[in-house]
């Protein structure tokens, strides 16, 4: 133990992770000890906008009080069966989620990349006994420039260098397709064996790249067509986050929900959730599909400890629970759209800026500036100078996700805060 962990300053717990921690992130130089909304404070008490959400994690906001509440509450219960024995809030949990997102069978877990390795693990099985793929040659269909998670398996199929190489050898069965080409899709779905389309709806990654607005529901007519399973990953973009439940609703007008017989839905076969599935408050990911899908599962063939375990779950209730009844889709919406109109004015004047792309409060500027250069991360810098977190992405792209309880006022106070930072680079 640390003696008076309270005297110690941002670069003492900067130095001490440094030191004793592997180095695998290269954050922003700030120490976060406290949030509330759509607010942190650093150790010293500054406060800042959050305008990343941990990655979309936070979606409900730092610390929602009826999310940390249930937690208290269920904590104060008990936190931990294994799948050995049933408890008493995942077979409650399965109908809430299943209906919730309109699947027969949801399979819990934890994390993201546990929930992308379940999905991919379940699309080889239905393509093997479904369809009478042999073993060796069933093949999954993957975006470029994808983001799906740093499991050995994933980064098989990333060509994300920095995340790949070193790490062989390699786990076959894929095949990367340029994304947002829909010509492309449907020269590799010839290929008799592919079982499935894993896809991002807007790759945030990559720098919240966003597809032609027909993409995604012609993608997946094709998968259709050829009778191979749509798989979307929603980690990031799902619960609310591009201003719809899911990203594959499109532009639907959601009340709460989405209306599943809107021409602008997409249905997948297998859709993958995490991040937000808890607000933030402890690890919950799903992978929901339709009984004939799932009933591949068999016991024995996937599972984890603490998979379905009764604290994440009954978190996971109440996190969903505030994004339907505090109707945080449509404030995404709403905002994002205030956001890119002002932010676009500020661009047609702008020597710095050449973009804003996205949707829902999912967002990204592009920096006029080649992705070698350190002129985002130092604008990036200057914002938590003047309060305001974000992060770069792909050197010369910085991605604006604040959590969607924002207000009217926040977000105008926040796009006050980009713009005069941006002019200090002009």
């Amino acid at each position: 133990m640390i003696d008076n962990p309270q005297t110690l300053s941002s670069q003492d717990l900067m130095d001490l992770e440094n030191k004793h921690g592997a180095h695998n992130y290269h954050p922003l130089p700030v120490v976060l000890d406290r949030g509330e909304g759509v607010y942190v404070w650093d150790v010293e008490g500054k406060r800042y906008f959050d305008f990343l959400s941990a990655y979309s994690a936070v979606n409900q906001g730092h610390c929602h009080p009826d999310i940390i509440n249930t937690l208290k509450e269920q904590a104060e219960k008990i936190t931990l069966t294994s799948r050995a024995f049933y408890n008493s809030k995942l077979g409650e949990y399965n109908k809430f989620i299943t209906e919730y997102f309109g699947f027969d069978k949801v399979l819990p877990m934890n994390t993201g990349a546990e929930a992308v390795e379940t999905a991919i693990k379940i699309c080889r099985k239905w393509g093997q006994e479904k369809k009478g793929y042999p073993e060796a040659n069933t093949k999954i269909l993957v975006a470029a420039n994808n983001f799906h998670g740093r499991t050995t398996t994933i980064i098989s199929f990333s060509d994300d260098a920095v995340a790949k190489n070193g790490f062989g050898p390699y786990t076959p069965g894929f095949e990367a397709i340029p994304y947002n080409d829909l010509d492309a899709l449907e020269a590799a779905l010839k290929d008799d064996h592919v079982a499935g389309f894993l896809v991002e709806p807007i790759q945030g990654e990559a720098g919240v790249v966003t597809p032609d607005s027909d993409y995604l529901r012609k993608a997946a007519d094709l998968c259709r067509k050829h009778d191979v399973l749509f798989i979307a990953d929603e980690i990031q973009t799902g619960v609310a986050r591009t201003g719809s439940l899911l990203a594959v609703c499109g532009s639907c007008s959601c009340e709460g929900h989405c209306e599943r017989q809107a021409s602008s839905y997409v249905r997948p076969d297998i859709l993958i959730l995490g991040k937000a599935l808890s607000g933030g408050a402890y690890p919950v990911s799903a992978v929901l599909a339709d009984d004939e899908v799932m009933h591949v599962i068999k016991p024995g063939s996937h599972g984890s400890t603490f998979g379905g375990n009764p604290l994440g779950v009954a978190v996971a209730m109440t996190a969903l629970d505030v994004v339907r009844n505090e109707k945080l889709a449509q404030n995404a919406r709403r905002l994002g759209e205030l956001f890119r109109a002002k932010m676009n004015e500020y661009i047609d004047e702008s020597k710095i800026v050449k973009l804003v792309r996205g949707r829902g409060l999912l967002n990204a500027i592009v920096i006029d500036d080649s992705p070698e250069s350190d002129t985002a991360w130092n604008i990036c810098l200057r914002l938590r100078d003047h309060g305001l977190l974000a992060k770069p992405t792909h050197g010369n792209i910085i991605r604006f996700a604040p959590p969607l309880v924002m207000t009217e006022e926040q977000i105008l106070e926040c796009i006050a805060i980009i713009i005069r930072t941006l002019k200090e680079f002009e």
